[in-house]
């Protein structure tokens, strides 16, 4: 086993040969110190940030070239047969492994969708029957919903758990009822808050446009009791403290 590929200079050590590099097993590093370890740690990862960052480039140059492909075809959507073919061609002709290859298309087309959102107008994008958000806004609303999600789920649970139970009156100090009662609101509070949160993630393009009348018809639904509850417990806000 050659160990060249960590080996240092003045403490450094050498830049990695990807081209070269063995795939280790335990008892190659056997007898190597803690600081030859290091080195050539730190040397694998140097050059694993080499590349990522070097691929990252090509992957969004490969979505340059394909949308162009795609204006010169008049075919922004990418649908066409023509098209279509032609960029098959193009990656079958690379002679990259099938498998390695499909993760290469689904990482440029992530690429592809951001880089159309930036150079096409909402028209345009409307016109050619494209969402008017980017695959990256996509994800990070997917990220703040399932947060949401997962935040209403833990108040949610908060609220049950803080909520005081009916007593009967014993006569007996009620100290440890007030600091639950406490507690619970604050949890009610931090639930409504959470409410409005999950609202606001409902999208009005998705609800105009991809919904069928049915499913709009389904929503309408649950926001009428929505409103109905709402309607309910605003009529307990509204009203004058009953305390005191």
């Amino acid at each position: 086993m050659s160990r060249d590929v960590a080996a240092r200079s003045e403490g450094e050590p050498a830049p990695v040969s990807v081209d070269a590099l063995p795939t280790l097993e335990l008892d190659d590093l056997a007898h190597e110190e803690e600081a030859a370890l290091v080195a050539r740690g730190r040397a694998y990862a140097r050059e694993y940030g080499r590349i990522q960052g070097a691929q990252t480039t090509l992957l969004k140059n490969l979505a340059v070239v394909v949308v162009s492909l795609r204006i010169q075809y008049q075919d922004m959507r990418g649908a066409g047969h023509d098209y279509r073919q032609t960029v098959a061609e193009m990656y079958r002709s690379a002679g990259i492994d099938p498998d390695s290859s499909s993760a290469m298309q689904a990482a440029v087309r992530w690429h592809v969708g951001n880089l159309l959102r930036r150079t096409m107008t909402p028209r345009e994008l409307e016109a050619n029957d494209l969402q008017l958000t980017s695959p990256l806004e996509r994800l990070q609303d997917n990220r703040a919903v399932n947060s949401a999600l997962v935040k209403a789920a833990k108040v949610s649970a908060e609220v049950a758990e803080s909520t005081p139970k009916p007593r009967r009156s014993t006569g007996e100090p009620a100290k440890a009822e007030e600091s639950t009662a406490v507690k619970a609101t604050a949890d009610h509070l931090r639930l409504a808050t959470v409410a409005r949160d999950i609202l606001g993630k409902l999208d009005r393009n998705v609800i105009k446009k991809h919904m069928t009348d049915g499913q709009r018809h389904a929503l309408d639904v649950e926001l009428a009791a929505m409103e109905r509850k709402l309607a309910s417990l605003r009529k307990l806000t509204q009203k004058p403290s009953s305390r005191g």
